[in-house]
């Protein structure tokens, strides 16, 4: 038999190793920026074209290359950040994989300029799909220059698969801000298609989070800080307002560099226990700093992901940190084992402790919700004005459904569910999500056009400029769906018109929302998730339905579409309740 095995051509094996590198435009625009800040930039240039499919190019101000590291640089297992293997448990820099231009250089045409800063000359190199060109002496500036052009070019199979330009764009952005929120203390600037979209000047962290993410944030963020000696823990989470239904504006950073964490991001989640939303995600902005020998950041090709020799410890330490910080600025209680709670009801007596009475209830133990019981008049009229208010119209007396075996009964429960007798079953019934169901029907049925109703007054919204990014993808679709707006100002949005049916005090929290849902999406898939916006905010929520009346006609055209059990997501409409059950645990 024959031998089967034999070794790769280095161009071959480069390419292969590019795919665990290079996954993406981003995925060079990560390893050419934290090179130019281990290089000790002050400062960086990003100049992006067509998604950086076509370019990428890296300008820094750092310590530059001389000639014989240059080449060497683009060699595999080249490093001049560690020389032994326990080199890599005690990481301080940002890359250190040697494969990384050697691999980027395998899939694309790269052109470096690079001079150090005593050196007469600085040296020019060139390489193409993983082969050398030529190097030879040059006249360029202290610091380095990567240009890198046609990005999979010689591997057609890999270009074929990336995403349009709004989608790759994004993730450009993303590896951009990570990198820019590590390094307050560099200027950055970022180019697209020759539009300056960030300029990033050396700031402090706050100013920084506020220079990429706007203004309106300001005002939200809460500042976290403990220094436990071994470990210090430093940034800012964004009050409750702040949260969001995406992930986008979740970031924790360790020595300075990016990483991802679903066990830390639970930390944040518990610290906001009770104050968020359901599905909603808490926005924050963590430092952790700690020795580099306590942190593996080699588990992970991208080194996104790290490991922790302490992992809970420091969730305990994000939990009750920011659990804190939120109490001291007065957005969740604050915990004090050392203080006498019992005077806590006492503190907002001003001189008004003698008339303090703390609040009673009073428990019925003998009453069983399942005996038929006849209900006096009295109690009959306390649970008309708690499930319907103060409401002057009456309650519909007819029969909603002569056509099938209904009955009229209808209560409302204080968590916004409706229970209803539907052919002999009892339901507890969404009426938010019917109701959404409804709406999206009667939206369907509608042939929308250039409906719009011109504001008396202009709306500003202010736009941070990732929002701004956004905003230039789906301008183009805008006026057909109702809307007159234009960038008016810096990054601000001028709204003059709005379709018919959007309330005034709903534009704000709409584009809001249209901004979060673009998120990693298409241009044509814009308008599927706006139309299920629209929906959204025209349908109410179950705690919305306050009265029989509107309960009953939201039934009525619930029942018209066959009384479904589900929404397209899923979710459930309504569900039965086992009264049967129910008995037998008395």
């Amino acid at each position: 038999m024959s031998d089967i095995i034999k070794l790769l051509p280095d161009h071959v094996a480069n390419q292969i190793a590019a795919g665990e590198v290079v996954q993406r435009p981003a995925s060079i625009v990560k390893e050419l920026m934290e090179n130019a800040v281990d290089a000790g930039a002050t400062k960086i240039e990003l100049i992006i074209r067509d998604a950086g499919k076509n370019l990428i190019q890296v300008v820094d101000n750092g310590s530059g290359m001389s000639d014989t590291d240059a080449r060497l640089a683009f060699e595999r297992h080249a490093t001049s950040k560690i020389s032994t293997t326990e080199d890599i448990f005690r990481i301080a820099t940002k890359g250190f994989r040697g494969e990384a231009l050697a691999s980027i250089a395998a899939v694309s045409q790269v052109e470096l300029k690079t001079k150090t800063k005593d050196a007469k000359a600085g040296t020019n190199i060139y390489i193409e799909g993983g082969g050398f060109q030529f190097q030879e002496p040059i006249q360029t500036t202290e610091g380095s220059n990567f240009l890198v052009k046609n990005l999979f070019y010689n591997v057609p199979a890999r270009r074929k698969f990336l995403k349009n330009n709004n989608v790759e764009f994004r993730h450009i952005i993303d590896e951009f801000q990570r990198v820019a929120l590590a390094h307050e203390n560099v200027d950055f600037e970022l180019f697209h298609n020759d539009d300056i979209i960030f300029r990033l000047r050396k700031s402090s962290i706050l100013q920084r989070i506020i220079e990429i993410f706007g203004r309106k944030l300001q005002p939200l963020l809460v500042p976290i800080n403990e220094n436990l000696g071994w470990v210090k823990l430093g940034g800012f989470a964004a009050k409750p307002e702040g949260a969001k239904k995406v992930r986008g504006e979740q970031f924790l950073f360790v020595n300075g560099r990016y990483f991802r964490s679903a066990y830390f991001n639970k930390a944040v989640q518990e610290a906001f226990d009770g104050l968020l939303l359901p599905g909603y995600i808490p926005t924050f902005f963590l430092f952790l700093e700690l020795d580099p020998e306590k942190v593996d950041v080699n588990i992970h090709p991208q080194k996104i992901e790290v490991k922790f020799e302490d992992e809970n410890l420091i969730f305990a330490l994000i939990r009750s940190t920011i659990k804190r910080s939120l109490g001291i600025y007065n957005v969740a209680p604050s915990l004090d084992f050392d203080r006498d709670t019992s005077i806590d009801a006492f503190t907002h007596q001003t001189n008004k402790i003698g008339s303090y009475k703390s609040p009673e209830i009073t428990v019925d133990r003998n009453y069983n919700p399942f005996l038929e019981e006849k209900v006096s008049a009295t109690e009959s009229v306390a649970m008309g004005e708690m499930y319907q208010q103060t409401n002057s119209a009456e309650p519909s007396k007819i029969n909603l459904f002569e056509d099938e075996d209904f009955d009229e009964d209808l209560m409302r429960l204080p968590n916004g569910y409706w229970l209803f007798n539907k052919s002999g079953k009892t339901l507890m019934l969404d009426l938010g999500r019917m109701h959404r169901l409804v709406v999206s029907e009667r939206n369907g049925k509608k042939k929308r056009g250039n409906e719009k109703q011109t504001l008396l007054f202009s709306l500003e919204y202010h736009m941070n400029e990732t929002e701004k990014n956004k905003f230039r993808s789906i301008k183009k679709f805008l006026p057909d769906l109702g809307f007159d707006m234009v960038i008016a100002n810096d990054n601000v949005l001028r709204i003059d018109a709005v379709p018919e049916g959007l309330k005034e005090m709903q534009v704000m929290k709409f584009m809001e929302q249209l901004f979060e849902i673009l998120e990693y999406r298409t241009e044509e898939e814009f308008l599927h998730f706006y139309q299920n916006q629209w929906n959204k905010i025209q349908s109410k929520s179950r705690f919305d339905f306050l009265y029989k009346i509107d309960a009953e006609q939201v039934i009525r055209d619930f029942t018209a579409l066959g009384f479904p059990d589900y929404l397209p997501s899923g979710k459930r409409c309504f569900i039965e309740v086992p009264l049967d059950e129910l008995k037998n645990k008395f």
